[in-house]
Formats: structure tokens, C-alpha cells, sequence
């Protein structure tokens, strides 16, 4: 049973990362920035299927795994949390280099500092923290109808004061990664686009919904559910059926007010989001599990079990590639690639993640960060080699 908990929660982690290079590798193309105007039919399209499959799916199962992750460490911990806490201010460190010195759109921090709370619920009975979470998942609907994006207008200020000490505007500002071919000018963006990921975070509220899924992933790990997933198949067939009978009508919506522009407004596109990502993030979670559940000893879960296995690993090196391939310091392809092509090398990358992480967990036990991370927390050299 342990051997079919871990292939699973693995594999899920796998699938989570395919999701989350599809997610991110649009804005490393620049295609984000690019003038809807100018944007193809198939452009249309594929970001049509894009918003509604994939944007914000594959991150609210990316923050329900790691709650879970969560739960086993403080679990491990026991009574001792200074070891978690460790953890939690290395991975807050690993997480701010990825932000300064590789790209802006880092999450490791916010997991890290949202983490960092998850003892303050350890003695709460489960039906509680599934009470605090969904509060927490409806703050940032009623804070957008409140303070709308105001609260992060300091940030927003700041953020267009550096972009003036580098000569960073308007209009050089969706091509700049690209144009320049030195890494001092791809770090002046760098600096600019850490204060601009604050204020995304302060304007989406998404400290809210990260600890929100941290508390259900936390829940779900403390219930050990994976360790007999038969035990939950009537659970997980009740979430599948309500995730996808609310996430794909209000999906819709989401999709069609995010290609129009937001016209609808944004407390109702929050709307849409909340009623809309999480119920279809954990829908995919739910079927996953069925599916698995189908044929444990399937191959096919294994190959995506690998690059789970190296998760945090598999993301930062998304980043890497996503520099190599986009970026002027790189081949410099950002811009010139369609959203369609864009997604493609992203399907292209994870492949060779997939044959790397099966190469590398063949030989050792963690991924190289995993490693350093482990190391850094407990304070002394872990055995690498299996």
C-alpha cells in the first residue's frame, strides 16, 4: 500500500509540473505581452483552450501537493517544528534566488511564507481546517469587491520607478528580455519584475488562496488518503462529479470574460475563478486518482512518477530552459514564436524532464535542489547516491 501511496502522489506531482510548464512557458516566449490585436485565429484559439484547461488548474494542484508535502514534514516533525521552520526559510531562499536571478514569476517564496503557518493549525480537527480554507479561498473575492487592486498601488508606483533608473517603458517593455543579449540587462528586468510579482500577489490576494489550498492539501495529508485511496473512492468519484459540474459552466465563463477583456469587470471575473479553477484543479485531482486506482502497477504512472519525484527540481530548470530558449542572453526566440508553437516546446521540455528525472532517479535518491534543500534544513551532508 505504501509503494501505491508514493507512486501516486508522485505521479501527481509529475502531471502537476506538465500543467505548470504549459501554464508559464507563454509569458517566457513573451507571448503574454504580445498586442491582442495582433494575435492569429489559432493564437484565439489556443488561448482559448489554454484559459479554460490550464490557467490556474495546475496550480491549485501544484499548492495541494505541497500542503500535503507539508503535512508528512510537520508530521515527521512532531512536537519539533524548528526543523520545518527550517525547511520553510531554505525553500524561501531557494525561492528568492529563482526570483532575482532567473525569472519573475517565482512561487516558491509565497509556499515558503504561507508554509510557514501551517503549524498554527496542527491541533484543529479536519472539518475545521476545511472551514478555515474555504474562507480563505473566498477572501479574495470580497477584498476585490472592497479594495479592488488598490492595496497594491505603492507596489505599482515603485515597481515604474525602476524601470525608469534602466530605461525600461511601455513600449520596450514586452520585448526587452528579448532584445537584450547581456545578463546585467536581464537581471535590471529581473529587478523590476520581483517588485511587479509582489504586486501581483497583493493585488490578486493570492497569499489567501495558496494558504486556502495548503489547508486542504494539509487535511488530505494528515487523513493519509492516499495511503488507501479505495477507502476515499466514493469521496473522490463526489468530488469529480461537482468539480466538473461547476468548473466547466463557470470555466466557460471565465474564459470568455478573460478573452474579452475582462469585460464583465473584475469582482465578477474573481467570481468566475473561484467557482471555476478550484472546482476543475480538484476534478483533475480526484480523476487522476480514479484513474490510477484503475491500474496501480501501470506504466505509465511510473513515467510520470519520475520527474514528480524531482519536483522542485523540474521546476526551476523550466525556468532555465524557458531563458535559454526566449531570451537575448539565450537563442532569443521570445516573440517570434505563436502561442500554439509556444505550448509545443513547453510539451517538448517536459519530455526531456521526463528522460532526465528517469535517468537521475535511477542513480540517486533526490533531485540535485531536493538535495541542497534537505542538506540546508537539517544542517548536515545527506548520502546522494542510492
Amino acid at each position: 500500500m505504501e509503494k501505491k501511496r508514493y507512486v501516486v502522489l508522485d505521479a501527481l506531482r509529475g502531471f502537476a509540473i506538465l500543467g505548470i510548464c504549459l501554464a508559464n512557458f507563454p509569458e517566457f516566449s513573451l507571448w503574454t505581452f504580445s498586442d491582442p490585436s495582433g494575435w492569429t485565429g489559432l493564437d484565439r484559439v489556443t488561448r482559448a483552450v489554454q484559459t479554460f484547461l490550464v490557467d490556474g488548474k495546475f496550480y491549485t494542484l501544484f499548492s495541494l501537493l505541497f500542503g500535503m508535502g507539508f503535512s508528512i514534514q510537520l508530521e515527521n516533525a512532531g512536537q519539533k517544528t524548528r526543523t520545518f521552520y527550517r525547511r520553510m526559510i531554505v525553500l524561501f531562499l531557494i525561492g528568492l534566488c529563482h526570483l532575482l536571478l532567473l525569472w519573475s514569476g517565482d512561487i516558491l517564496m509565497l509556499y515558503a511564507a504561507m508554509g510557514m503557518l501551517l503549524p498554527l493549525f496542527m491541533k484543529l480537527p479536519v472539518k475545521k481546517i476545511l472551514f478555515a480554507a474555504g474562507i480563505f479561498l473566498v477572501l479574495p473575492v470580497i477584498c476585490e469587491a472592497i479594495f479592488g487592486t488598490r492595496l497594491s498601488d505603492p507596489l505599482v508606483a515603485e515597481q515604474w520607478r525602476i524601470c525608469a533608473l534602466y530605461g525600461i517603458t511601455e513600449t520596450n517593455f514586452g520585448t526587452w528580455l528579448a532584445d537584450i543579449t547581456n545578463y546585467k540587462g536581464m537581471l535590471q528586468f529581473l529587478h523590476q519584475g520581483a517588485v511587479e510579482r509582489m504586486w501581483e500577489f497583493v493585488s490578486s490576494y493570492r497569499f489567501f488562496k495558496v494558504l486556502g489550498l495548503f489547508l486542504i492539501g494539509y487535511a488530505a495529508g494528515r487523513e493519509k488518503m492516499f495511503a488507501d485511496l479505495e477507502k476515499y473512492r466514493k469521496l473522490l468519484k463526489t468530488i469529480l462529479f461537482y468539480g466538473l459540474l461547476l468548473g466547466i459552466p463557470f470555466g466557460l465563463l471565465y474564459t470568455w470574460n478573460s478573452m474579452e477583456g475582462g469585460l464583465l469587470g473584475p469582482i465578477a471575473q474573481s467570481v468566475f475563478y473561484l467557482l471555476s479553477v478550484y472546482p476543475m484543479g480538484f476534478a483533475y485531482a480526484a480523476g487522476f486518482c480514479l484513474l490510477f486506482m484503475r491500474s496501480p502497477e501501470g506504466k505509465g504512472w511510473q513515467l510520470l512518477a519520475r520527474p514528480g519525484k524531482v519536483a522542485c527540481t523540474n521546476y526551476l530548470m523550466q525556468s532555465v530552459f524557458g531563458v535559454i530558449l526566449f531570451y537575448g542572453v539565450g537563442f532569443g526566440l521570445g516573440g517570434k514564436v505563436g502561442l500554439l508553437g509556444t505550448e509545443a516546446i513547453a510539451l517538448g521540455v517536459y519530455a526531456i524532464e521526463i528522460a532526465v528525472s528517469f535517468l537521475w532517479t535511477s542513480y540517486f535518491r533526490y533531485g540535485p535542489v531536493e538535495w541542497v534543500w534537505r542538506m540546508l534544513a537539517y544542517g548536515k551532508r545527506l548520502p546522494l547516491k542510492l
